[in-house]
């Protein structure tokens, strides 16, 4: 069965950086994503791989994504994070 997550689960860096990008505290992570902090805490302090359930790691994703941040997987340089191109309206 396909699993409909996009990309794998999300690293610790990712997360410390999207939450960079946004200038969001942990705080405000945990608080948009509806989970505990003290989760993004325990998340964000691991080395590389979160220890997060499937369903927190897609929520995280989820309010992350929604916020403007895209997900970059493995492309031989790491993993990474990048805001979303905005795009204007036309006058």
């Amino acid at each position: 069965m396909k699993s409909s997550r996009k990309g794998k689960q999300l690293t610790s860096p990712q997360i410390r950086a999207a939450r960079g990008l946004l200038r969001w505290s942990a705080e405000d992570l945990a608080r948009e994503a509806t989970l505990g902090l003290a989760t993004i805490r325990r998340a964000e302090s691991a080395e590389n791989e979160t220890s997060m359930t499937l369903a927190n790691d897609l929520a995280v994703r989820r309010t992350l994504e929604s916020a403007g941040v895209e997900f970059i997987d493995e492309n031989g340089g790491g993993p990474g994070v990048r805001l979303r191109k905005r795009h204007q309206k036309k006058s």
